[in-house]
């Protein structure tokens, strides 16, 4: 078995995002590492009570608490041949799941990230999700309308960051032109676009005080989020984990490298299964699942023993 480890994004998050792990004692580290972080609240009574789950400071670190609880479990299976990618916060996460980054260095990391990118964000600015246009078509639009290309997700499958009311009028016209999908994203926050160029810069800084592992030999291979390229030199990879904030994302690059490095098996470790979907679409032979997915931890256990 070849398992792809795909680490979620924001978005999902859900009052049951720690049902699985809650009470394993393989992540009891992992919450409570995020415990300072949250204004000394636990992550799973945080996740429980439903509030602020989808702010930035919140949001960014419980979604690598959930990527990192989830592997604390599933490394203890040794899945054996294994790659890791992360979707926007979740490329932080990776480099913990990869053995690169300590857990509790990577959730200090998610909250500074948190807090460079609000610093950096401006009131109006919202990110849209745009399905079933061409690439360069696309991007010829979101320039007339002052926009930005965000994340490519498939050939067909993007998401532009700009002026929330700009990028109205640009699904309006992607529309006309044909497009299957264009919504307006309730997302405040234009990520992965030039104008969140001065947090890049800011968390460049902070990256630059991070010491980086020597990945142990059954880690699994660690993907830029950015292109999907191998992460072999440590300082050139967390340049990208900065440049990724306000630089476009190629997340299907990341599931094409999946695919180029064998994965039959892919599991999306974090809150929901929107990576599920997109690997299931990208990766047609692979066996796909989001721990989301799953009853029981024994469950995915178990799956991934009979992989």
């Amino acid at each position: 078995m070849t398992l792809a480890i795909l680490l979620s994004g924001q978005g999902g998050q859900h009052p049951a995002m720690f049902d699985l792990t809650a009470d394993r004692p393989e992540a009891a580290a992992v919450f409570e590492a995020a415990k300072p972080l949250l204004g000394g609240r636990d992550p799973r009574d945080l996740a429980k009570s439903g509030e602020g789950l989808h702010g930035n400071s919140t949001g960014q670190v419980l979604c690598c608490v959930s990527a990192l609880a989830g592997w604390s479990v599933i490394a203890a299976a040794k899945p054996g041949r294994a790659i890791v990618a992360g979707y926007s916060i979740g490329d932080l996460a990776a480099w913990g799941v990869a053995g690169r980054l300590d857990p509790a260095t990577v959730l200090r990391l998610a909250a500074a990230r948190a807090e460079a990118m609000d610093a950096a964000s401006g009131e109006g600015f919202a990110l849209a999700g745009i399905r079933g246009i061409g690439l360069q078509t696309l991007t010829d639009l979101a320039h007339s309308h002052d926009g930005h290309l965000a994340i490519r997700n498939a050939p067909d499958s993007f998401v532009v960051g700009g002026r929330r009311d700009a990028l109205e009028r640009l699904c309006r016209e992607v529309t006309e032109r044909g497009a299957q999908r264009a919504v307006v994203l309730p997302v405040a926050t234009p990520s992965h676009t030039p104008l969140l160029a001065t947090a890049s810069t800011r968390f460049r800084d902070l990256l630059a005080e991070a010491e980086p592992h020597r990945p142990p030999p059954s880690a699994p291979r660690l993907l830029s989020g950015l292109d999907g390229a191998p992460v072999f030199d440590a300082r050139a990879g967390l340049d990208k984990l900065a440049r990724q904030i306000s630089e476009t994302i190629d997340w299907a690059a990341c599931l094409e490298a999946c695919g180029e490095y064998g994965a039959d098996h892919v599991i999306e470790l974090g809150p929901g299964h929107a990576l599920a979907t997109m690997a299931q679409a990208a990766l047609p032979v692979a066996r796909v699942h989001a721990l989301d997915a799953f009853r029981t931890l024994d469950g995915v256990l178990d799956w991934i023993g009979r992989g």
